[in-house]
């Protein structure tokens, strides 16, 4: 018998037990990199997008390379829950995740066993993970899910440390629209950051308001302020551009931005008009098409499954979001959301939306439009409108959110009313719209297990009030604003005792 050299031996066994693995490597290492810009209460206000009033050069320019979609809307309008679906690829309501800053105190969250969270799907299948802020601050980048979950599931906050050639899943969480405070001390920080990255900040006389909001100045100057923020974002998003053209990587990356909900605003965030709904979503990269523009309604927890297919990995079949760059994939004729608890404040909606209409049902119709609310309280947008409300300075379109009940249902013709001010319920040329609205959103709830269909138990929401109110106790915080929770808190337990 003839031996085999030792070398080729060697070669040969080598081969043999770790060439598939080898083969695996080298296609992992041809995979698209992916990258996510999500910035905060950030409604669609980019040049793109069709604003007029400030100028946005890179997300335009990034919707230039691929795709914009027009009529992309967020399934809960406030953070935490929104950061809980997409991360997951799943309806907040259906894994339990739909109350705002939930499962943060003794009583916690469990994410049902099928459910896996996108990074981790990433990791197992060979990807870096990274989540950071911008800039770098060597930290984890915001995450706010309201669930149970491990930080391993990101290696680190930079994708700068993968392994050579090894692809990488980045999301860069940044301020957005937070950018601008609360107050004018919020809006001169940012107007002197604009000065310095633009030579300019933007003016009141650039503003135009939407016509439920008064011409009142402190809500001019926040709007300008916010404009500067969405300015600030974008040259943001140019400078991770930037890094990933310079790191010879940008070619092979699919860049996706979008916004966690719409502008903080009185109609918009934590509400489900579109104010709260509709975000920008541009995705370019590779196998995307330039300048393409999508008008079918696709909704935020579909980023998960095309990023996982864009990446070559299996989409989990429980999960809801679907790959809506597939060639094979057919348009949603409608998308849904629901506002829960934010904070101390209960609320219960829900809505559906086609091209052409919009359903709100509200399952607390005895509470006003405006419940109490610390966070939003303390706005000095909210404290204008009060203040103008209180004087009777308001026309009729701005004094609807200030009614003391609400209708238990609302429906717009968004293609006559795009800013949602006639409800149509009570019309009877609009019943069969009304019907088929009300029939899809009750299947919808139904097919993926809407659990707030129950109320949040007394035990849950008292974990997470402790929560929140040892952290307001702090002496950094001003005790009138933990008084002012708490007395939220005992008025939301009594209207609830009430059965209001």
């Amino acid at each position: 018998m003839k031996l085999l050299p030792l070398l080729p031996l060697l070669l040969l066994v080598t081969a043999t037990l770790y060439g598939d693995e080898q083969t695996n490597s080298r296609r992992a290492d041809s995979r698209p990199n992916i990258v996510w810009i999500i910035p905060d209460d950030m409604s669609a206000n980019f040049s793109c997008y069709g604003e007029t009033a400030i100028e946005t050069p890179n997300v335009d320019r990034l919707a230039q390379r691929g795709v914009k979609f027009t009529n992309a809307y967020v399934t809960a309008p406030v953070c935490s829950t929104c950061r809980s679906a997409f991360i997951t690829g799943m309806y907040q309501t259906s894994i339990g995740a739909h109350h705002h800053r939930s499962g943060r105190g003794t009583e916690k969250i469990e994410l049902p066993r099928n459910v896996t969270l996108v990074p981790k799907l990433f990791q197992d299948a060979g990807y870096h993970t990274s989540i950071t802020g911008w800039p770098l601050n060597g930290k984890l980048g915001k995450t706010d899910y309201n669930f149970q979950w491990d930080e391993s599931v990101y290696d680190s906050n930079d994708w700068q440390d993968r392994k050579p050639g090894q692809p990488f899943f980045a999301q860069i969480q940044t301020a957005g629209g937070k950018l601008r405070g609360k107050d004018a001390a919020g809006w001169d920080k940012i107007a002197r950051q604009a000065e310095k990255e633009f030579g300019n900040s933007t003016g009141i006389d650039a503003v135009t308001l939407p016509p439920y909001y008064p011409d009142h100045p402190d809500i001019l100057r926040d709007w300008a302020a916010y404009l500067d923020s969405v300015r600030l974002t974008d040259a943001m998003v140019g400078e991770v551009l930037d890094r990933l053209r310079r790191e010879g990587v940008l070619e092979n990356t699919l860049v996706l931005f979008m916004t966690d909900h719409g502008i903080s605003h009185a109609r918009g965030k934590q509400f489900l008009y579109d104010e709260g709904l509709h975000v920008p979503l541009v995705i370019a990269g590779p196998g995307v098409n330039p300048e393409t523009v999508r008008d079918d309604v696709v909704e935020h927890i579909d980023i998960a499954a095309l990023s996982l297919a864009a990446a070559g990995i299996d989409i989990p079949n429980s999960m809801q979001a679907k790959d809506i760059l597939a060639s094979e994939y057919e348009p949603r004729e409608a998308v849904f959301a629901a506002r829960d608890r934010c904070d101390e404040t209960v609320d219960h909606m829900r809505s559906v939306r086609t091209k052409e209409f919009k359903y709100i049902r509200n399952f607390l119709p005895n509470r006003p439009y405006l419940q109490p609310c610390a966070y939003k309280d303390a706005k000095a947008i909210l404290i204008a409108m009060r203040e103008y409300h209180a004087a009777g300075k308001l026309n009729e379109v701005q004094e609807l959110i200030f009614r003391e009940v609400r209708p238990s249902e609302e429906l717009y013709d968004l293609k006559n009313d795009p800013h949602e001010i006639h409800n149509l319920s009570g019309d009877p040329a609009y019943a069969e719209q009304l019907s088929e609205l009300r029939n899809r959103l009750d299947r919808w709830m139904e097919e993926t297990g809407d659990q707030g269909r129950q109320p949040e138990s007394v035990k849950m929401y008292d974990s997470d009030m402790k929560v929140y109110t040892d952290r307001l106790a702090l002496p950094k915080f001003d005790p009138a604003h933990l008084k002012e929770v708490q007395d939220n808190i005992a008025l939301m337990k009594k209207w609830a005792a009430e059965g209001k």
